[in-house]
């Protein structure tokens, strides 16, 4: 994979992306806003791709402290599972504002890369059935194809079963 990047493509993700070095390749599509879709699966029908193979960032708090799990656009957090697999017992979802706030990006372009802190991070398993997975870019239209290793080794990630079906 390169590291080709379309016009616009100037994130904190994809800053990231470059300082590591990491193999990624930038794909823009127009966001609809009136779109009855998900962000993410307005995002993997414009792409064309299958929407297990892109991944949504949501933050949570896992025993009062802001964490980060990503799964496919395709299912739903398991907060139970999240909490288990950063070493918690109960898990909630942080406040749209709240997660705006630690991430530095807007919900619908929440990146789970270049954020401004690190936070504990868990990517549901099921990454590591593809060779190549989408993130969102950090903007809202903007994602990023990347290798699973590379993803979870970028967000500093455990992989676990955190998804369930929507």
């Amino acid at each position: 994979m390169s590291r080709k990047h379309a016009a616009g493509g100037s994130t904190p993700a994809v800053h990231a992306l470059l300082e590591a070095g990491v193999a990624h390749t930038l794909h823009a599509y127009e966001h609809d806003p009136a779109t009855d879709l998900s962000y993410g699966l307005e995002a993997a029908a414009a792409l064309g791709v299958d929407a297990d193979q892109v991944f949504k960032t949501l933050c949570a708090y896992v025993d009062g402290r802001l964490s980060v799990g990503i799964v496919p656009v395709s299912g739903m957090l398991d907060l139970k599972a999240l909490a288990h697999a950063l070493g918690g017992k109960k898990a909630e979802m942080a406040p749209p504002a709240e997660a705006e706030r630690a991430t530095g990006y807007v919900v619908g372009g929440i990146s789970p890369i270049g954020q401004r802190k690190a936070l504990p991070t868990a990517v549901d398993e099921t990454v590591e059935l593809w060779d190549t997975v989408y993130v969102s870019g950090g903007r809202r239209g903007l994602d990023i194809a990347l290798a699973p290793a590379d993803l979870i080794a970028v967000t500093h990630a455990v992989a676990a079963p955190i998804a369930k079906d929507s």
